[in-house]
């Protein structure tokens, strides 16, 4: 009985284990879809479904991701992302978007708390990687051309440059269907710690991390 009673423990926290870990990403659907209803007001970890009756297949489509600068605009970056608004993803742990990077810009080094990416570049080239955790800080990079895809492991700071003479552009999918967005540059000198703090950091003085500060609270 003793022995008995101790395997039952073991399965019990590995079973505990695995839900877990499992917890930890986008929930699975429990339908076949749940197309979002966006004018709920009910947010539940997510948006309510629609009524299946009224879903058409416009729920799932979207039209103008081969228009190069159609979303929204980095003054400061100068890159350009369009988010793909498709109701039908709505639960299934899943986003997209398109990015087009002009020469000379970047999307600075940033993460995505609840996701991993996969990029795959539409057109051009540009200098793209990820930097693995502390303490091997190792860069994972490559110049990705026409029809070249790269992943991105979730969490990991990751980042893009375009240092050619063409435009670049890039379609990206990410595994959650809210995968946030922390560009580290922003969220360092643009939140408000304090200067002194910035200063220790980065191994610099304080009044240079004034001056730096200063440009992103601008």
């Amino acid at each position: 009985m003793a022995r008995a009673s101790a395997l039952l423990l073991v399965v019990a926290a590995v079973i505990a284990l695995v839900a877990g870990h499992g917890a930890a990403f986008d929930p699975n659907p429990l339908q076949d879809f749940c197309v979002a209803d966006t004018t709920s007001k009910v947010r539940v970890n997510g948006i309510p479904c629609k009524d299946p009756a009224t879903v058409t297949p416009d729920d799932f489509f979207f039209s103008g991701v081969d228009r190069a600068g159609a979303g929204t605009a980095s003054r400061r970056y100068g890159f350009t992302a369009l988010a793909v608004q498709i109701p039908g993803l709505n639960t299934l742990g899943a986003s997209h978007a398109r990015v087009d990077v002009p020469p000379g810009a970047v999307f600075p080094p940033h993460i995505h708390p609840r996701a991993s990416e996969t990029a795959v570049v539409l057109g051009g080239a540009v200098y793209f990687g990820f930097v693995s955790s502390y303490p091997d800080n190792k860069v994972y990079a490559k110049v990705l051309r026409k029809g070249d895809v790269f992943a991105v492991p979730q969490g990991l700071v990751h980042f893009l440059y375009n240092n050619g003479t063409e435009p670049a552009s890039l379609y990206a999918t990410l595994s959650s269907q809210n995968p946030g967005l922390v560009l580290l540059a922003d969220a360092l000198f643009g939140s408000g710690l304090p200067d002194d703090l910035l200063a220790k950091a980065f191994l610099t003085d304080v009044g240079t991390a004034q001056r730096i500060g200063a440009k992103f609270r601008a």
